[in-house]
């Protein structure tokens, strides 16, 4: 059993590529808890799709033994955290079972929107903070000028520890720094068990694996435990440590972070954020979670195959249980059949799912264009929730529209403020403020509308700003606005799936470039097709794609004339009969279209 004072519980935290699973990498190394044999890079991005990508998606845990320099043996445990925004639920996660956590800085980028939202977090949970600037090896490294950037913009005092996480430069010194600074956990081995889910994960063979901070108490195999929230009670039938692979351990003590199966195979018992207690003596209060992860973007997920159905909902089912952040509910189209509604934390969540779900359970999948939601008053007086833009009630019976509101967090260099602060101003952006962190750089806080962030507006802050600008959000809820609905129609009938909710200054450039845009999408009938698009029963845009051409007097070579009058007369007659009863394919980019409707700006 280890003793709480020698345990250091910790996580890494950083802006996007600013060094974090690199860090983790050195540590494993030193600490020795992965042999030189089986090391590679990012050995805790295990994900193909983390790999590929250079991110890191799922928080991860992993257990170290670390000698310090006056022979005391630690125990350390890490939890690598992803730095994008779409991610911060992990972050909160993931810091809510630390008592500190390392903040990591680029030494040639400075810092970014996302260290300043994270250390905010991290201030907020009460962790201590360890400054460490990275890559001061690069020769564009600017150590004091970052230095100068900690302690103002994020008001840490402490002496940032400088490291080349890349070359190994600096590892003992941050792992001196967690054994002296970081303080120890507080729990009683002897209190009754309590215990954090903060993460969980599931095996066809074992069931859901539960990732644990055991706060006080002892948790071990043939134990009688129950989840707060729900009260099931189950057996406990295996504990252990991460150390990146799972370790059968005896039992897991107060302070320490490991994982738990108990053989559950209905993935609803389980809550991440719920509370583990000792059957015989259960607890009159539960430990704080976190704030539950709200869902901002919404989009529509269908098979291609229909006959896919019930595979896609038991692969929501599954995945889920990993990703508690993302939610769904069944949903019919008239265009796509049946699918599901699923709910994600931004674009790039919403992205990382959708391939997630067609790699991991081999579904192909279309996904419609993402939406935010709406809440709408009736003329009656009562509210809805409106996430699906097929439920937007007709025109008549609105008295009000509201909708979702953020606070962006900018930060860029002087030079590429024009076209940052033009794209705030085309997106119905409204000023906050202007902060110089620094000689060359600044930091622009905006109120924006929420559906204005989710269609290409970070590929487009990337464009304006070369790359160099870095974004971050949090929510600040609802106003009014005078949004409306755009429906698309297709020869003549209207698709759900291509409706969206606009604002109505934008409404008539929005339906004009969907028409145009659909039209390069749509592949050429035997007909002419009709593309309209519609606000409040009016049509404000129409495109006409022409009907495929075939040369039926190709073969008729000089010879009567009435003869190809008569083939002409038919080719028409037969047309005519396939624009009344045909259906026109729409193709699977079609239904991504509102999202392509930028690129002509970049």
């Amino acid at each position: 059993m280890t003793d709480p004072a020698r345990i250091r519980n910790f996580s890494i935290i950083a802006h996007i590529d600013h060094g974090k699973s690199t860090l983790a990498d050195r540590l494993l190394e030193a600490t020795g808890t992965i042999s030189s044999r089986d090391m590679q890079a990012q050995v805790m991005d295990s994900m193909e799709l983390e790999r590929e990508r250079g991110i890191t998606i799922k928080a991860k845990a992993v257990r170290m033994n670390h000698k310090a320099a006056d022979g005391t043996e630690y125990v350390l445990n890490l939890i690598d955290t992803p730095g994008h925004v779409d991610f911060s639920y992990e972050v909160s996660r993931a810091l809510a079972a630390c008592e500190g956590a390392l903040l990591v800085v680029d030494a040639t980028q400075g810092v970014e929107a996302q260290t300043l939202a994270n250390a905010t977090l991290a201030q907020a949970l009460d962790l201590k903070l360890i400054p460490i600037i990275n890559k001061v090896d690069l020769p564009a490294a600017d150590v004091e000028g970052v230095h100068a950037q900690i302690c103002d913009t994020l008001k840490i005092e402490d002496d940032p520890i400088a490291i080349s996480a890349k070359v190994g430069l600096g590892t003992q010194e941050v792992l001196d720094a967690i054994v002296r600074d970081i303080p120890p956990p507080q729990g009683r081995i002897e209190a009754p068990l309590s215990a954090l889910i903060f993460d969980s994960s599931f095996s066809v063979y074992r069931g859901v694996i539960l990732l644990v901070r055991v706060v006080d108490g002892t948790l071990k195999a043939g134990m009688k435990i129950s989840f707060f929230s729900t009260s099931h009670e189950v057996t406990v039938e295996e504990v252990g440590y991460l150390v990146p692979k799972m370790a059968v351990a005896a039992h897991l003590s107060a302070g320490e972070v490991g994982y738990v199966i108990c053989g559950i195979r209905d993935i609803h018992q389980v809550r991440v954020g719920d509370t583990l207690m000792e059957g015989a003596r259960p607890l009159t209060a539960p430990l704080p979670g976190y704030k539950e992860a709200k869902p901002v973007v919404f989009a529509g997920i269908f098979p291609v195959n229909p006959a896919d159905y019930q595979d896609l909902a038991a692969a929501l089912e599954k995945l889920n249980l990993e990703d508690s952040s993302f939610n769904y509910s069944p949903e019919s189209s008239e265009a796509l059949g049946f699918g599901f509604r699923l709910g994600f934390l931004g674009l790039l969540h919403m992205d990382i799912v959708k391939e997630r779900l067609e790699r991991e359970f081999d579904l192909s999948l279309i996904a419609t264009s993402p939406n935010v939601v709406y809440r709408v008053q009736s003329r009656k007086g009562d509210w809805r929730v409106i996430d699906n833009p097929a439920k937007f009630p007709e025109h008549g019976d609105i008295q009000t529209i509201e909708e979702p509101y953020v606070l962006v967090t900018i930060v860029l260099p002087v030079e590429y403020q024009e076209g940052v602060l033009n794209l705030l101003k085309e997106r119905r952006g409204e000023y906050l403020g202007i902060e110089y962190i620094a000689a060359n750089r600044m930091l622009i806080r905006y109120h924006l509308p929420l559906c204005e962030m989710v269609v290409n507006f970070y590929d487009r802050l990337k464009s304006v700003s070369k790359g160099y600008a870095s974004l971050d959000y949090s929510e600040e809820g609802y106003r009014a606005s005078d949004m409306t609905r755009l429906e698309i129609l297709i020869h003549g009938d209207p698709v759900d799936a291509l409706s969206s909710i606009v604002h109505q200054d934008k409404a008539y450039q929005v339906g004009r470039q969907m028409c145009a845009k659909l039209k390069e999408l749509i592949h050429r009938q035997n007909f002419e097709v009709a593309i309209q698009a519609r606000i409040n029963n009016h049509i404000i845009a129409r495109e006409t794609l022409g009907a495929k051409r075939k040369d039926v007097i190709a073969k008729c070579y000089g010879g009567d004339i009435t003869r190809k009058r008569k083939l002409l007369s038919k080719q028409k007659e037969g047309k005519k009969r396939a624009k009344q009863f045909g259906a026109v394919e729409l193709p699977q980019e079609a239904f991504l279209a509102v999202l392509r409707l930028d690129e002509d700006k970049k």
